[in-house]
């Protein structure tokens, strides 16, 4: 049962990644097609915000995929890889309780 919980609660944090991936994706289009002023304090906060919380996850990605020109697939990678392990952990915390 506690196991549950554990694989409940990280499925949460990893829920939470994502849509701050997917937060950084559209913001990062609303600044590049100037919809949204980085001279906004509040826009730059949030983009220096979410980037520090996702840099550290989305380097490792970048270093290893090769360079595709402009568009940079690890938040694409990141998002996969998260659903993936966030299935591993489900199915071992269902598997415990059989």
């Amino acid at each position: 049962m506690l196991l549950l919980t554990l694989s409940q609660i990280i499925s949460y944090l990893i829920n939470i990644i994502i849509i701050l991936v997917i937060v950084q994706f559209v913001l990062s289009l609303l600044i590049s097609f100037n919809v949204v002023n980085t001279r906004n304090d509040f826009v730059v906060a949030i983009w220096r915000a979410v980037n520090a919380l996702l840099d550290p996850m989305l380097r490792p990605i970048r270093r290893i995929m090769p360079d595709t020109g402009a568009i940079d697939f690890s938040p694409l990678i990141l998002i996969i890889g998260l659903n993936i392990l966030n299935i591993i952990l489900q199915n071992l915390a269902y598997g415990s309780i059989a």
